[in-house]
C-alpha cells in the first residue's frame, strides 16, 4: 500500500515550509527549488492546503505562505486527509464507484476497515514538529536555514 505523490509531496513542502518560514511567507518557488516539486504542482497542493485551514496565503512582493497555527498543532494525518482522496486500503472500500456491494456478507471487510483506521490513527499521532524536529537534527538540514 502506498500514498500517493500528491501526499508525499504535501507533507515535504509543509515540512520546508515550517522550516523556512520563522514567521515570514516563503514563496512556493523557493520549496519547489529546495525539494525537487514541480510548481504548478505545489500551487494545486497548497490551494487544497488553504482551502483546508493548515496554510494561509500573504500576496504582493514578499508574499508566499505561512503556516495557519503552530506545527505542533498539525497532524501529518490532517494534511494528507486534505489533499489525498480518503485512505482506503483496499478499492473496494472506496466511496461512489466501485463500492463493494457485498460489505455485510464480507469476512474480509473489517480486517480492511481496521486497517485503515490504523493508519489514520498512526499518521495522526504524528504532527508537522515531529517531523521539522527530525529534519534539524539530520546532518546539512542546518545548512539551509
Amino acid at each position: 500500500m502506498r500514498l500517493s505523490t500528491r501526499a508525499q509531496y504535501a507533507v515535504r513542502a509543509m515540512v520546508d515550509l515550517s522550516l523556512h518560514s520563522e514567521g515570514k511567507p516563503v514563496a512556493l518557488r523557493d520549496i519547489a527549488q529546495r525539494e525537487d516539486i514541480p510548481l504548478n504542482y505545489l500551487e494545486q497542493l497548497f490551494n487544497r492546503l488553504r482551502r483546508g485551514s493548515i496554510v494561509e496565503s500573504v500576496r504582493g512582493p514578499g508574499g508566499g505562505y505561512l503556516l495557519a497555527r503552530e506545527s505542533s498543532a498539525i497532524l501529518v494525518g490532517e494534511i494528507v486527509a486534505t489533499v489525498e482522496e480518503p485512505l482506503t486500503p483496499v478499492s473496494c472500500m472506496d466511496k461512489g464507484k466501485g463500492r463493494c456491494t457485498r460489505t455485510a456478507a464480507c469476512t474480509t471487510h473489517s480486517v480492511w476497515e481496521m486497517l485503515g483506521e490504523r493508519i489514520r490513527t498512526f499518521l495522526d499521532s504524528i504532527t508537522l514538529e515531529d517531523l521539522v524536529r527530525d529534519a534539524r537534527r539530520r546532518p546539512g538540514e542546518s545548512e539551509d536555514q
